[in-house]
């Protein structure tokens, strides 16, 4: 049997291209210094996404990843962003972007993420086919570097963003397993959407309390409530 699951080559390489791709967006993510290139890069990550399930959708002759596609392209890739942007604009969110760790220190850690991810599902999915296997481990990947980004940056709305990565990962893996129903792709696109909205709501209410959206000032309310 061809183990590339009857993909051909060009299906192999396209869809290993596109999950690849997803990864490097994680990376460039994680180095990104100024707010808008952030919102931008998950712009363009959930651009790729899309295109990863369109994709994976002529592969697999699965209608329903069109609509996942079409969920990340629309939602995702423009509504999700665009919001973004005016929350910027209308809180006058500082251009630059605190960080925990430097550069050099951040892209360590994010590679030791891919190391450990490989490590962790290529040995338990032996039996999988051979795409499968690497969409999930590059789809765990993209999940612990959002984490990484989560940990190490000071504001409410970078750590929101890493958070939507993150969840960009788990629609990668999604669509990367053949058979894998809709409402699982749905609700996730789903909880995203909601979770978008109450951010937005707390993001003004932290602009409005203490003027910035630098999450420190949480650690000094929580001080004053001992």
């Amino acid at each position: 049997m061809d183990p590339r699951m009857g993909y051909g080559a060009l299906g192999y390489d396209l869809a290993h291209l596109l999950g690849t791709a997803t990864l490097v967006l994680s990376f460039v993510l994680l180095y990104q210094k100024r707010i808008d290139a952030v919102v931008n890069t998950y712009a363009a990550q959930a651009w790729v996404l899309a295109a990863a399930a369109f994709w994976q959708g002529w592969v697999q002759d699965s209608p329903h990843l069109y609509v996942t596609g079409l969920i990340a392209l629309l939602a995702k890739g423009v509504a999700i962003p665009l919001a973004l942007h005016n929350i910027v604009r209308r809180l006058r969110i500082g251009r630059s972007i605190e960080s925990a760790l430097g550069v050099f220190p951040s892209m360590a850690l994010g590679m030791g993420m891919v190391a450990l991810a490989i490590l962790v599902v290529l040995p338990i999915t032996l039996g999988a086919q051979v795409l499968t296997r690497e969409d999930l481990a590059i789809a765990l990947s993209v999940v612990l570097l959002g984490l990484l980004m989560m940990i190490t940056r000071r504001t409410a709305l970078t750590q929101v963003i890493a958070f939507m990565s993150m969840e960009n990962g788990l629609i990668l893996a999604a669509v990367g397993v053949a058979g894998m129903p809709l409402v699982v792709e749905l609700s996730v696109a789903v909880l995203v959407l909601v979770a978008a909205i109450v951010f937005g709501e707390f993001f003004f209410r932290i602009r409005s309390q203490f003027d910035s959206l630098d999450i420190s000032h949480l650690d000094r309310v929580g001080e004053a409530h001992r």
